[in-house]
């Protein structure tokens, strides 16, 4: 009822002040925030990919672009908390309005384009935050570095983030960086994953420890380029998978005066073709490498259909835009054993 109530005044604002506010809000809350979350339940524990979640319901990346309200957001009850995507160097991203809601769809339109205060900011506010949970950092590449170049953005960040993270999550699937998505091609994903697992094995030499290393994927891949991506993530020894970003597909919200923005599409409307992709991941995987389900998840429903789709964690965003902590604790509930 309070975040119904808090929804309704947040929701006549211009979306990106919304979400601003919201966030300051929540961390202005310190420990208070515990009280709109869930506590810690029997049974909820996973350890995937060698880290042990608390529970298997995450924040995606996206809501905190820079870290500043890791302390927050993990009160609320999420097992573990992805921040980013951050990129080598501070950038502002695409031109506003770049950040639309769809009502009546329960989804958001982004063209952001990775704005963020880049990664040392990023690090600087993960240093002064206490939390001490499963904390993953997604990395990307600048706007005006060459996709020639591309590695070289991503193998900075990781060697930036290394010592920081829990899991690090190779972000080669937002629309809103040109030519972005031509990374998930097989010749230019072979090379880049071969830059980068090399890269791990090499910090993992140097700090004792291999974090694991995921990759995030597009909703609109073709079943040959789910196969392909699963074939190089099998090759490459990759740790997990993450399926999926936003759609550029506008078929479920025609019609809608909004609908023709340029920009990924999350919330409802991504749900099946989200779920689709990662079950043929799954299928094509065989559970020789995780998967975290993310897209769409707007009820504990939605949250077990992912898992029963070849999902070991989840993670939501837009979902938590509309319906607010509460849905963290029902899809928490929906994947007790």
């Amino acid at each position: 009822m309070l975040y119904t109530l808090a929804r309704k005044a947040l929701f006549r604002l211009d979306p990106e002040t919304a979400h601003d506010l919201a966030l300051k809000s929540l961390s202005a809350l310190g420990p208070g925030a515990a009280l709109l979350g869930a506590g810690a339940g029997a049974g909820e524990a996973r350890r995937v990919m060698g880290i042990d979640f608390p529970n298997p319901v995450g924040v995606a990346a996206g809501l905190d672009k820079n870290g500043e309200y890791i302390d927050a957001l993990s009160a609320l009850g999420f097992g573990f908390v992805e921040v980013g995507t951050v990129t080598p160097r501070p950038q502002p991203g695409n031109p506003k309005p770049r950040l639309f809601r769809l009502e009546e769809h329960e989804a958001l339109i982004n063209r952001l384009g990775f704005n963020n205060h880049g990664v040392e900011k990023l690090l600087r506010n993960i240093e002064r935050s206490s939390f001490r949970g499963v904390l993953g950092i997604n990395i990307g590449k600048n706007a005006d570095t060459p996709l020639e170049r591309a590695a070289d953005d991503y193998l900075a960040c990781l060697d930036a983030v290394y010592a920081r993270a829990s899991y690090v999550t190779v972000n080669i699937s937002s629309p809103n960086t040109k030519d972005l998505r031509q990374l998930q091609s097989g010749e230019r994903l072979d090379a880049l994953l071969g830059a980068l697992m090399g890269r791990r094995s090499e910090l993992a030499r140097r700090h004792g420890v291999a974090r694991p290393l995921l990759v995030k994927v597009a909703p609109d891949l073709d079943d040959g380029q789910i196969e392909a991506i699963a074939g190089l993530a099998l090759a490459h020894g990759v740790d997990g998978l993450i399926a999926t970003n936003t759609t550029v597909d506008r078929e479920s919200v025609a019609g809608h005066r909004l609908g023709q923005e340029g920009g990924g599409l999350s919330g409802k409307p991504l749900f099946a073709r989200s779920t689709r992709v990662l079950a043929r991941l799954a299928a094509a995987l065989q559970g020789r490498v995780p998967l975290v389900g993310v897209g769409g998840i707007l009820s504990g429903a939605d949250a077990r259909a992912k898992i029963d789709a070849g999902a070991s964690l989840v993670q939501i965003y837009t979902g938590f835009i509309y319906r607010g902590p509460a849905l963290i604790g029902e899809a928490r509930k929906a994947l007790l054993p």
